[in-house]
């Protein structure tokens, strides 16, 4: 697939997505779906530490959907939950070379996945005294 109309660091997310699939001893998901235009990310977090030792996605949706959810599985590895969870949409969007205006959906998509993951881990352990 060659574009103009995205980076090549999109091309190549999509075309050879890192950490594609679900992650079976996944600590927490999350799923997001974008319901205008129907784009949805099913993010899967193991949780080590207080830090984001690995992370894996199912994703649906146009490549730039794609690419954000894979380029956020490398993002994330090694991170502080805070750290994991500060991230801006911009973040994403700077892991494949920027977005089209059109497409900035796409990093909000990742942003909010990672959050509602963290989130839910957070209220999971909270009962137990763990603290990340």
């Amino acid at each position: 697939m060659v574009s103009d109309y995205y980076s090549p660091l999109v091309i190549e997310h999509f075309n050879n997505p890192r950490n594609a699939g679900a992650m079976e001893d996944a600590d927490t998901e999350a799923y997001v779906t974008n319901p205008v235009c129907g784009d949805s990310l099913r993010l899967f977090l193991r949780i080590e530490d207080g830090r984001i030792a690995k992370a894996s996605f199912l994703s649906s949706g146009c490549p730039a959907s794609i690419a954000t959810s894979s380029a956020a599985t490398e993002l994330l590895a090694g991170k502080e939950l805070d750290d994991a969870v500060a991230l801006p949409r911009e973040a994403y969007a700077d892991a494949v070379g920027g977005l089209p205006k059109s497409k900035i959906h796409c990093s909000v998509l990742a942003a909010t996945a990672v959050r509602q993951a963290v989130e839910s881990w957070r209220a999971e352990h909270a009962a137990e005294g763990v603290q990340a």
